[in-house]
Order: C-alpha cells, then structure tokens, then sequence
C-alpha cells in the first residue's frame, strides 16, 4: 500500500462518491472546494492506493491555520474507508498522522458515519451489518481519543439523526407518517398550499426566511454569500435543491367566502324549521360554530394579505444529494401560517422527489439524543420524528493528537482564556 496525496479530482471522486461503505457528502470534492472558498480551509484529499494505483480509502482533510505556525486538520464523516479492515485503517492512520505533521499538526478530529445504535419509528432496535463499538474501541486502540457520548449539537455534526429508507414504497413510507403529519398535510392541500423547486434567485427567499428561523430559535447561521457559494459549487457536479412553501391568500380567502356562503344557506334553512328536533338544533350549534370560526379566519387572512401580500414564500429547505444519498441540510420557515401546514408538505415533497430519483437514504441531518420535553430543542425532535424515520445514533467525534502540549494549550487554556475575556468585555459594557 502506498500513501498518496493530492489526488485527481475525477479519480478521487469515483471513489468517494460510489463507495458502498462510507460515501458522504461532507467527504466529497466539492465539499473541500466549498470549505476553502467560504471557511477559510485548505483542503487536502489523501488516501491509500495498491500496487496496481487503485485507490482502498480516502479521506477529506481541512486544515486550518493557528498562529505560530500551527494548524488543525477535521475530516467531517471521514474517513471513506471499510472501518472493520483494521490493517487498512492502521496503515492510513499511520500515514495521515506523518503526513499531517509536517503542517505542524495539533491535532486531527474525526467524527465518522458509523452507527452504534438505529431504532425503528416503534422503538424497535434495529440490526446493523456491523459492531459500531466495536469500531470505537478499535479506533481508541488507534490513537484517537473519543470525546464523549454527547446528546445535544455540542460537536461539530449532529450525533444523532432520523433517517428514512428510500428503497421502500412510497406508500409504505408515508404510512408510518404521524396522524398529525398527515392531518396537516390534508389542511395544505384544502388551502391549495404550492410546493415549487426554486432558482438561484430565490437563495435570496431562503436567506431571509433563515434569518427569521435563527431568530426565533435564537442561534447563528450563515450569510448570504455562504449560500450563494453552496448553491454554486455544489450544483457543479452534483445537485443541491431549494423547495419553496407558499401560499396564495386570495385563493383561500375565495374559498373560505365559498364556505361561508355554504354555511349561511344550511343555517338560514334549519332556521326555518318550525320545530326543529334534538339533532337539527345540535347540528344548527355546530354549523354556527364552523360560521364563527370560518370568520375568524376570513379576518386574519385579510389581515395577513393586507401586511404580507397575496403570496407568501413560507417555507425554503435546502437539500443536497450526493451519490445515493439526500440531506434536508437547512430549512428556513416563516413565522406566520402555520396552521396552513405548508412546512409539512414541503418535507413531504421533497421526499417523494428523493423517492422519485431512486436515492436510497433520505438523512434529515440532526436531532438529539435527551428527548424529553424540558429540553429546548424537543420541538425539533418532535417534529421530525412525525415522519417515521429511524432514529440514528453516531459513534461521535475523536481527536488524533500529534502534539500533546499545544493540544493542552488549544483545548483547556485557550476557552479558559476566551472566557476571561469575554467577562471582562461584559463588563466594560456595564460600566460604560
């Protein structure tokens, strides 16, 4: 075996993205391209050839640079590699380790896609076609040290995630949807609530509606031109989609007015009933209930139009595709509407599309691992197991130390250092 570095972007490529043990979209060419161009990264693709030049593994490794010389390496999902072959993976580790030294090295994280524990939509524990812990401890014998079994989005890729098998019917798989989920899927259809696959033009849309989504989950994302970038260079060599929610309200409020006339002309007819028995008074409550509740709507409708316009992009999700894979990566929602159940039909739509293209896992890219109520993300979970997905969890993230000092330095002292700093800044600002 031979260690080699550099590699051709098309060979590369062959390899990654086919690969039946590990392909990952954060392990792609594309995705390197993309770090360098939007995080600063410098990308390196290495791996490990037999005596004929066929490539056994590879792995993306993004470097980043520290003061003094130094540097960091992460390889996301990697590596691309058959974890259960040990040699092979004692070999590679070797040479990365002396490959990654020469940059001044600190240190290498990992955080691969290997599975310790797949529950079914029933709670059911699930097989896998292998011994994810027995991998983790083959891994620590390597060197890396595990950083913990985490729960939340402490870490750098979720450690946990629902995960929908395309192969099955589509019928099959929206079965296991919730009663809820396919409730509001019902009510987006009445409202005639359109799903489209937007431009790049409409990066625009989604970024606005991100904003909107980190503000109200009070977290950080990313610019515009990150985005922009994404969007650019996956669309390369690969696909990334953006579905687009909306909603007409001057077809809704029609509708509703149609209903409400409807309602008017059964009332006006038991009204007239002289002596109306148990049921047609019970029926005349009930229809005046639809009546009163169908004007509340027709008011707040009218008043959304007359704030918002006639359509509205509620919903913008992001998804990426590579080899046989799709990742919901990013979903930005709107804060009103939605009672019109628009986001569900969104997910629904794309996923019959990845469906459609034959991909065979459908990844919705992060959830946690303490679902219990009191937690701030539960609602986050909740959702997106109403969609019947199996509940992934990942073996988490290890760090293959190659200078034991500056580790020290860059994982204990420096946040204690940045903690000091931020509470002096704090207050200065109380002072002032």
């Amino acid at each position: 075996m031979k260690f080699v570095f550099d590699i051709d972007k098309k060979k590369y490529e062959n390899f990654c993205k086919f690969n039946k043990e590990k392909s990952h979209f954060l392990q792609s060419y594309a995705w390197g391209e993309f770090a360098k161009k939007e995080k600063n990264l410098i990308p390196h693709y290495v791996g490990l050839v037999d005596d004929k030049d066929n490539l056994l593994c590879t792995a993306l490794l993004l470097q980043k640079k520290l003061p003094l010389g130094y540097s960091y390496f992460y390889s996301p999902r990697g590596f691309v590699i058959d974890f259960k072959n040990t040699t092979l993976l004692n070999e590679f580790t070797t040479e990365i380790k002396k490959y990654i030294k020469k940059y001044k090295a600190i240190f290498l994280k990992i955080d691969p896609d290997i599975i310790l524990n797949k529950t079914d939509d029933q709670n059911n524990k699930l097989s896998l076609p292998y011994d994810g812990y027995n991998i983790l401890n083959n891994l620590k014998k390597q060197g890396f040290k595990h950083l913990g079994f985490t729960k939340n989005f402490e870490l750098f890729q979720p450690r946990y995630t629902f995960r929908i098998d395309l192969t099955k019917p589509i019928e099959e798989i929206e079965e296991k949807f919730s009663k809820t989920t396919k409730q509001r899927i019902k009510k987006a259809n009445d409202l005639d609530v359109s799903v489209s696959i937007g431009t790049k033009e409409n990066i625009k849309d989604f970024y606005e509606l991100m904003k909107i989504t980190e503000n109200r989950k009070d977290f950080v994302s990313h610019d515009l031109s990150y985005y922009n970038s994404l969007y650019e260079i996956w669309n390369k060599d690969n696909c990334c989609n953006i579905f687009l929610g909306t909603v007409n309200l001057d077809k809704i409020l029609k509708s509703y007015q149609n209903k409400k006339e409807l309602l008017e002309q059964e009332i006006k007819n038991l009204n007239e009933i002289e002596s109306p028995s148990k049921s047609q008074n019970n029926k005349k409550k009930e229809l005046n209930r639809q009546y009163d509740k169908l004007n509340l709507d027709i008011k707040k409708y009218t008043e959304d139009k007359e704030k918002y316009g006639s359509i509205i992009i509620l919903n913008a999700h992001f998804i990426i595709e590579y080899a046989n894979k799709a990742w919901v990566l990013y979903a930005g929602n709107h804060n009103i509407l939605s009672e019109t159940g628009s986001n569900y039909k969104v997910y629904q739509t794309h996923l019959e599309y990845c469906h459609n293209k034959k991909l065979e896992v459908y990844d919705q890219f992060g959830t946690i691992g303490n679902p219990t109520e009191d937690n701030p993300l539960y609602g986050l979970h909740d959702f997106k197991k109403k969609f019947g997905g199996d509940y992934i969890e990942f073996c988490g993230e290890f760090d293959l130390i190659t200078n034991k000092l500056m580790y020290f330095v860059f994982t204990k002292l420096v946040p204690i250092y940045r903690k000091i700093i931020k509470k002096i800044a704090k207050k200065k600002n109380k002072i002032s």
